[in-house]
């Protein structure tokens, strides 16, 4: 059985472990090992060999978690745990593709909603379903999200 070639930004975050682990970076080291634990549990659960896109989608969805953490810490008190969490966001930043700026996430929400003919709140699922193939990675689908949504409704 031959075993799948590893994809660039996986080789980039196996890299980065190990130069973490070299300057006894202890945050920064945990942060990168928990990363590529969830890119092998989910090549593991779904048995593929994750893509570069597949990759991003796992950092993002790890800081969606952090920033979720981070909100209720806030709300509790906890700015321990927010400056943790706030530090494993950046360590995880790195390796997302750069994001789109807010005129050019306009424009990219504009010229998907025309393509799909989308016309009202009702076609709000299909052009999310889009934006989440073309824009994952690219911009925080929060915000993209509300963009449709305030397109849509107008």
């Amino acid at each position: 059985m031959s075993t799948p070639t590893p994809t660039a930004l996986k080789d980039r975050i196996t890299d980065d472990m190990k130069s973490a682990m070299k300057a006894k970076e202890a945050d920064r080291l945990s942060t990168i090992r928990m990363l590529l634990a969830a890119i092998k549990q989910k090549e593991v659960d779904e048995r593929i060999t994750l893509d570069d896109a597949a990759v991003v989608a796992v950092v993002d969805k790890l800081i969606k978690q952090r920033r979720d953490s981070i909100a209720a810490f806030e709300q509790a008190g906890r700015t321990d745990l927010v400056a943790k969490e706030s530090a494993e966001v950046t360590v995880l930043q790195a390796y997302l593709p750069a994001r789109l700026g807010a005129d050019e996430l306009a424009a990219e929400v504009r010229a998907l909603l025309s393509e799909l003919g989308a016309s009202g709140p009702g076609d709000m699922g299909k052009a999310m379903g889009a934006a989440k193939q073309r824009l994952a990675g690219k911009a925080d689908m929060a915000q993209v999200s509300a963009l449709i949504k305030a397109s849509l409704a107008g």
